[in-house]
């Protein structure tokens, strides 16, 4: 069993990896604040929260690791933290930048123009 939650953490963490890479590359190839806003935070879940994950299950696995439910313990709250931080402070930033009309955005359709008239 132990071989398999170690097995298993090193390809999260190989994910997180991928997911941090395409989350830069979005960065800098996406059109506006919007879109790379959305790149920074898959960057930020894929690449943080799963190989959180994926630690908290290395160190299960590892019966030679001294503190390893500790290890585990603190990688897996961290990774809760972030994952609930992460979305609310994107849509924060979303928001206020539409709200102050910071950004310039085209848009087709606009849910929160009614927002706006009532400010």
């Amino acid at each position: 069993m132990s071989e398999i939650l170690f097995y298993l953490g090193a390809v999260m963490i190989i994910i997180g990896g991928i997911c941090d890479l395409f989350g830069a590359i979005g960065l800098l190839r996406f059109p506006n604040f919007y879109v790379r806003l959305h790149a920074a935070t898959v960057g930020t879940i894929g690449g943080a929260v799963v190989p959180l994950f994926g630690v908290a299950l290395l160190a299960l696995g590892a019966d030679f690791l001294p503190h390893r439910y500790a290890i585990a313990g603190a990688s897996f709250i961290t990774g809760i933290i972030i994952l609930l931080a992460a979305p609310a402070g994107a849509t924060a930033l979303a928001y206020a930048a539409h709200k102050a009309r910071l950004v310039e955005w085209k848009p087709k359709v606009d849910h929160l123009a009614e927002v706006r008239g009532n400010d």
